[in-house]
């Protein structure tokens, strides 16, 4: 059973703060070390500060956060809503020139256990969970929601939307990337119990979020410990939740690909030979038929790009059987996935690689910028996967398996700072 219930958010007051597009950002994990700079340098109140701070030598940047966090709410730069409601989400955005619109809200989610009707997807490494344990001691919110997806099998979100699409939304900000976000408060009593009622029965799939969703589940624990037992509904039994449904229309699921950094000594003419015992390897030389076909090939076979020198090329799995053999302990899902086939054949079985290795593989969800930091260095080798499709993430989740990590960038994400979760 999901649980989810609406909630007294904090969120920036718009009589300070004029232009909330200078105080919001992204999740921290795509955050990168030059965007953190530049989200730092635009606005002393701009979430970052908080939610990603940076590391200033015998200052804790965690207890920094905590004590800031309370000063923003002190000085009423942060205020807390009205009444509790659900946020009901749309996001309008562009993608090679089509317009989309992705709908979805924000409420609380009780935390599962092993019987609830959460399921998580992707495997997690302790150094992030480390950090955001850290920040949550601190600050004792949720400051960004996590991502989930559902069914929506009593159509939820249409039914919600039809109620509010004609009033004014309360925030309307213009991100960098130049997604359009709005939120409207959805508070009354026959909406929120509706709302409630319908979710009850849904599956519900961690798309983006699994290190934050797990730290609120190490934090309720420590809390419990510490109190001796909790009463189901202290603040730290709930997580900020982003929900959106499985409509295509608005759903975009794009690939992670990888810069495997293999020095320049590395003999690239040898690797390629070695490609060859599981791959048919073939050049490509104009960079638009590259992609083009490699998307086209990804509906039907196992494809994946690789780009080094200024040349470009497709590796084609020859057979499906050779994953059976290679990989005898998953479920034929997730064996089916391209990002396993990277993996297990050319990070394991020819690179020797562990597919852990952050030292040595980097991750960039866009192609030409992956293009560029390929061509700063020789010895660095690009490669391009086709994005995870959404009946595979169910799957394998439903399934009790954890896809690798890094394996989908659900877009456009979620801002941080349009509305947090005080307990």
């Amino acid at each position: 059973m999901t649980e989810i219930k609406p909630f007294k958010a904090f969120i920036y007051n718009q009589d300070k703060i004029k232009d909330l597009s200078k105080v919001v950002c992204p999740p921290y994990d795509v955050i990168s070390p030059s965007q953190q700079e530049e989200y730092l340098n635009s606005d002393a109140h701009n979430l970052v500060h908080i939610l990603l701070g940076k590391e200033i030598p015998g200052d804790n940047k965690y207890r920094r956060a905590g004590s800031d966090f309370k000063e923003w709410i002190k000085e009423e730069i942060l205020i807390e809503d009205r009444s509790p409601a659900v946020y009901f989400y749309s996001q309008t955005y562009n993608l090679k020139g089509e317009k989309k619109t992705r709908l979805g809200f924000i409420a609380l989610m009780r935390l599962g256990d092993e019987n609830s009707g959460v399921f998580k997807h992707e495997h997690t490494r302790s150094e992030p969970k480390e950090d955001r344990l850290k920040l949550f001691r601190q600050v004792k919110a949720n400051l960004s929601p996590i991502f989930a997806i559902f069914p929506d099998q009593k159509r939820v979100i249409q039914w919600v939307y039809q109620r509010i699409k004609d009033k004014k939304p309360f925030i309307h900000v213009t991100d960098r990337e130049n997604v359009v976000h709005k939120l409207w408060r959805v508070d009354s009593e026959e909406l929120l119990a509706g709302m409630m009622q319908k979710m009850s029965d849904e599956n519900i799939f961690i798309a983006d979020g699994h290190h934050r969703y797990e730290v609120a589940c190490i934090y309720r624990k420590e809390l419990k410990e510490k109190l001796g037992s909790l009463n189901g509904e202290e603040g730290a039994n709930y997580i900020l939740t982003y929900f959106t449904n499985t409509d295509l229309k608005g759903l975009t699921i794009m690939p992670i690909n990888r810069l495997v950094s293999l020095g320049l000594e590395f003999d690239f003419e040898k690797f390629k030979i070695s490609l060859s015992e599981y791959f048919d390897v073939e050049e490509i030389k104009d960079k638009t038929r590259f992609f083009f076909l490699m998307q086209k090939a990804g509906s039907s076979e196992h494809v994946i790009g690789m780009y080094n020198r200024k040349k470009f090329w497709l590796l084609r799995l020859k057979n499906v059987k050779i994953l059976d053999k290679v990989i005898q302990d998953k479920q034929k899902d997730y064996r089916s996935l391209d990002v396993t086939v990277f993996n297990y054949l050319i990070l394991k079985k020819i690179l020797g690689f562990d597919i852990e290795n952050k030292e040595k593989i980097n991750f960039n969800h866009d192609n030409e910028g992956l293009v560029r930091e390929a061509d700063k260095d020789d010895g660095k080798i690009a490669f391009f996967l086709n994005p995870v499709r959404i009946e595979q993430i169910m799957s394998i989740a439903l399934s009790g398996e954890r896809m690798p990590s890094k394996s989908t960038y659900f877009y456009p994400k979620v801002l941080s700072g349009l509305v947090i979760n005080k307990f």
